[in-house]
């Protein structure tokens, strides 16, 4: 039975695009609802959630590594790096290496650790160009696992995740839907039964060139173009932001 569960990462991990104003940081997401199920059996169950949203895979390690060690956990998880392949210029197989080490260090430690390939981005023009990308890094992200007894969660076989409606409106994170499906799949990994289900969405809407061109612009003036400032600024959305759940404690 793990007990002391802690979560390592960007966004993804700290659960941006799944809004609830109740919880720290204004976010829930899949490790706080994989931590629920585990919490739910178990009343010694503790648990921290050290992920900043727009952390590079290099900031995430500096600065989550190593308390996540002081914390002594059982099951650690950990995706980094997406945020890096958003960047024009990436060394991916540099970016691998450095990312085995960390996961070297946390496997070492005798802990279960959980690692995630990224999503497939065929269904969006635009994150279609990264798939390549995406592609390589998951190769060595299930070779790193392989190397050091790992488990993957693996997020690029999940075609549901191509459904836009599991996307929150800046169609980089996922929602509360989108959230719900990767704790499944993450409860499905560690082989821990629980009460979640996926939703009944049922069919696509129909939607019409002209709607398509609007939410796209409204796509790009909403959410690409703060983007584009806060890089021409080298500012980050996770610059004021500090861990959720810093320390191991009970729900």
């Amino acid at each position: 039975m793990r007990k002391r569960f802690v979560a390592l990462g960007d966004s993804f991990t700290e659960g941006v695009g799944d809004d609830d104003p109740t919880r720290p940081n204004g976010v829930r997401g899949w490790a706080d609802r994989v931590a629920e199920q585990l919490a739910a059996a178990d009343a010694e169950f503790r648990y921290a959630n050290l992920a900043i949203r727009g952390r590079l895979l290099d900031q995430v390690l500096a600065d989550q590594l190593e308390p996540a060690l002081r914390l002594a956990p059982d099951l650690v998880t950990l995706y980094a790096g997406g945020n890096d392949l958003l960047r024009p210029k990436v060394d991916i197989d540099a970016l691998a290496d450095r990312y085995e080490r960390a996961v070297a260090r946390l496997a070492g430690t005798g802990a279960t650790v959980l690692l995630f390939t990224g999503v497939d981005g065929a269904a969006d023009p635009v994150f279609r160009k990264l798939r390549g990308r995406t592609a390589i890094f998951n190769e060595h992200t299930r070779v790193i696992a392989a190397r050091h007894g790992a488990r993957v969660v693996d997020l690029w076989a999940m075609r549901q995740l191509r459904d836009r409606r599991l996307w929150a409106a800046d169609r980089l994170h996922l929602n509360s839907l989108g959230h719900t499906e990767v704790a499944i799949a993450v409860l499905d990994v560690l082989g821990v039964p629980h009460e979640l289900s996926s939703a009944d969405l049922g069919p696509h809407a129909v939607v019409s060139r002209r709607q398509q061109r609007a939410e796209n612009l409204r796509w790009g003036r909403e959410h690409v173009l703060p983007w584009i400032r806060r890089r021409l600024r080298g500012e980050s959305s996770g610059d004021t932001i500090s861990p959720k759940r810093p320390d191991l404690l009970p729900l």
